[in-house]
């Protein structure tokens, strides 16, 4: 009986040790399940190391070379062109043939002038008889009148030779074009046959000159860059058919304002802010060149100063003030936990992509976060991504 009793003992004693086990692992289930449930529910973020270094300034801007000057050149005549001696994009010296001009009506306009002069000197010479005639018939009256006629005769033939001399030079002038300089026919509006149409019949570049180039950019990225008149700057032009790219060098000639641009993120997204611009004038002498080509600047400085490198994204507001947010880890009874930490900041060198901000903000391997699902504040709990 005894023996009985104490088996049923040993198996109730079995039964709660059952029972107790059982219901800690419940307990242990609920408190990881309830746990993992309430980080599931955490903000989420994206996060990035931290990096060490001076900000990167880079400038890129292309544009294409055009002429320092050029010359509209057309027919004032409006004649129609007879023959058109050179391309677009043909290199020319000064004084070269361009293009001819039909001057038939000018040039029988000249020849009726010659010939009116001619029978202007035939009058004269009747005069001049008529003169000799007077003077040995001593009739004093015919010599005056005769000495009249021969000074108005003298006279209308000076007027008439002026005005030959005037269409003759107008026809040399007009009959053709030439290149007023060492140059390249940048456009070719003459067609051969026709008159003009009210467009230059040729615009030409010149080639002594060179060519320019002018770059708008943020005026503070661009002081970054200490740039000077005077200074060569190196260029690259784009490839082009069978020409391929190469480099080449300019030389700023100005420096200037440009007129402002209004940009929604430099203020913060609390309104628009003003950018201020400015324009860089480039000459470029080369004689290879034939002007209209895509050239590409590249400009790259890194500051001197160094710190931690923070993605623009990272950085909040409030009011004048800026901070990051960081990742705490901190350690808990059932793991480690997240944590977003604020630390105020003060910047020193910015770009449009990453801000430095000084190297007691932050320790080497934090991680800083870029973005939340859901905003955050210092101390709230987090999962990473």
């Amino acid at each position: 009986m005894e023996l009985s009793q104490e088996q049923v003992d040993r198996k109730r004693k079995k039964w709660i040790s059952v029972l107790l086990l059982l219901l800690l692992g419940a307990l242990l289930f609920f408190t990881l399940f309830s746990n993992t449930l309430q980080s599931v529910t955490l903000p989420k973020v994206s996060t990035k190391q931290a990096e060490s270094g001076g900000v990167s300034y880079k400038l890129e801007s292309s544009g294409v070379l055009q002429p320092v000057n050029q010359v509209e050149l057309s027919n004032p005549a409006g004649w129609r062109v007879r023959q058109v001696l050179v391309k677009k994009g043909q290199a020319v010296k000064k004084g070269q043939k361009l293009v001819l001009y039909d001057s038939s009506s000018a040039e029988r306009e000249l020849e009726d002038e010659i010939a009116q002069l001619k029978k202007q000197s035939i009058a004269l010479e009747n005069v001049q008889d008529q003169f000799k005639l007077s003077v040995v018939n001593g009739d004093e009256s015919a010599v005056r009148e005769a000495r009249r006629d021969l000074e108005t005769r003298n006279i209308d033939i000076l007027v008439q030779q002026r005005k030959i001399d005037e269409l003759r030079d107008q026809l040399n002038r007009q009959k053709e074009l030439t290149a007023p300089f060492n140059g390249i026919v940048m456009k070719l509006n003459a067609v051969e046959g026709l008159a003009a149409t009210g467009q230059p019949d040729l615009v030409v570049s010149n080639l002594d000159l060179g060519y320019g180039l002018n770059i708008i950019a943020d005026g503070k990225l661009l002081d970054r860059f200490s740039l000077a008149v005077k200074q060569s700057i190196d260029m690259k032009i784009a490839a082009e058919g069978e020409q391929p790219a190469r480099s080449l060098k300019g030389i700023i000639v100005e420096i200037s304002d440009a007129s402002s641009q209004t940009d929604e993120s430099s203020n913060g997204g609390s309104g628009a802010g003003v950018v201020r611009q400015k324009q860089l004038r480039i000459h470029v002498a080369d004689t290879d060149l034939k002007g209209g080509e895509q050239v590409t600047v590249k400009l790259e400085r890194v500051s001197s100063g160094k710190g931690w490198l923070v993605p623009n994204e990272a950085i909040h507001r409030e009011g004048e003030s800026r901070f990051i947010l960081k990742v705490e880890q901190q350690r808990g009874a059932l793991g480690n936990v997240f944590v977003a930490r604020k630390v105020p900041i003060e910047t020193s060198e910015e770009t449009e992509q990453e801000t430095m901000i000084s190297k007691d903000r932050l320790y080497e391997g934090e991680m800083i976060i870029l973005e939340s699902s859901e905003p955050l504040q210092d101390g709230n709990r987090i999962r990473l991504e």
